[in-house]
């Protein structure tokens, strides 16, 4: 018997053909054995393999899947924000199609919900000696977030968790262009546990998220979530300041006690000086120019992603225009 709850599962993917097929066949044997009624919703990010195909047969073969299909690549935030607005559940699950969110931990998120959270966040777990490029910058990353946010992120966070109702919604109302969402579901609040967990080798293919991608991605969460940058200029500017007050009353000492002609006429420390100034206007009007940037994007209100018409959904218009006619 199936309690009247609803679970949702959202899974973005991007050029995933060759793991796709094994993570659902993985989530399927975990769901079937909840006594909750499911549904899973796979956002094709745009890719350029099968994966679109493979997430309607997975549609065409099981009623309770639901497909996304993005008119190009948006990006990993935007796919989840996509799947995120779409669901329905009493709990919904985000998770990545790859198998380093095992759905094995699906039993237990829903458990910690069921005794009073309101999220459950998963955090990664690096095997004992295994050290990567990709592990010390993520350890970086967070512990100059933290530092320079008044929001905590948790460190090693992933976007695989679990959210009821009421934080979903909360989170949702967010309308930010720039999408940073462990920051976000951080931000907003609401009563959380931390579930960690190991993280599986990928069960096939290769990661997506390039280098490029996690600078980017960085990026939108140091000036969504922080001031600092702006607050460096300053402190630079008011030290060199003091600098230059220091350097006026060296050079009037020297005039109160007439030595004022064994002052040099200093070429090069005016043009270091001058360098120096230079830089940090123009590190100041960078910061404050990707700020405007950032404003000027959401300003205009343009979507975090666009759809296209799936497949699937394409077929059933047709079929309801031949029986019309």
């Amino acid at each position: 018997m199936k309690k009247n709850r609803l679970l949702s599962i959202v899974v973005p993917a991007y050029n995933e053909e060759e793991a796709l097929p094994l993570f659902y066949e993985q989530l399927r044997d975990v769901l079937d054995e909840l006594p909750d009624a499911y549904e899973i919703i796979f956002v094709n990010d745009g890719s350029s393999d099968k994966t679109g195909e493979i997430i309607e047969g997975f549609a065409a073969e099981n009623a309770s899947v639901r497909t996304v299909h993005f008119s190009r690549n948006f990006g990993h935030q935007a796919a989840l924000s996509a799947g995120l607005q779409r669901a329905k559940g009493d709990y919904t699950i985000s998770m990545d199609g790859d198998g380093q969110h095992p759905p094995k931990l699906i039993p237990e998120m829903i458990r910690l919900a069921d005794s009073g959270y309101d999220i459950v966040l998963t955090q990664r777990i690096e095997p004992e000696g295994k050290s990567s490029f990709k592990k010390w910058s993520s350890e970086t990353f967070y512990k100059i977030l933290n530092k320079v946010s008044d929001t905590q992120t948790l460190p090693g966070g992933a976007d695989f968790r679990l959210m009821n109702r009421e934080s979903l919604d909360a989170l949702i109302a967010l309308p930010e262009f720039h999408r940073f969402l462990r920051g976000m579901v951080s931000w907003i609040g609401f009563r959380s546990v931390i579930l960690p967990f190991e993280v599986p080798e990928r069960l096939a293919g290769k990661t997506k998220y390039s280098l490029k991608k996690m600078v980017r991605l960085a990026s939108d969460a140091v000036f969504s979530f922080s001031m600092l940058p702006l607050y460096i200029g300053l402190s630079a500017g008011a030290l060199f300041f003091v600098l230059a007050l220091i350097e006026a009353i060296y050079v009037l000492s020297f005039w109160i006690s007439g030595r004022s002609s064994s002052l040099a006429p200093g070429w090069s420390s005016l043009m270091f000086m001058m360098l120096i100034i230079g830089a940090i206007l123009m590190i100041i009007m960078g910061f404050i120019g990707v700020y405007v940037g950032y404003i000027f994007q959401e300003v205009k209100h343009r979507p975090v992603y666009i759809c296209r018409t799936a497949p699937s959904e394409k077929k059933s218009s047709e079929a309801s225009e031949a029986s019309d006619d």
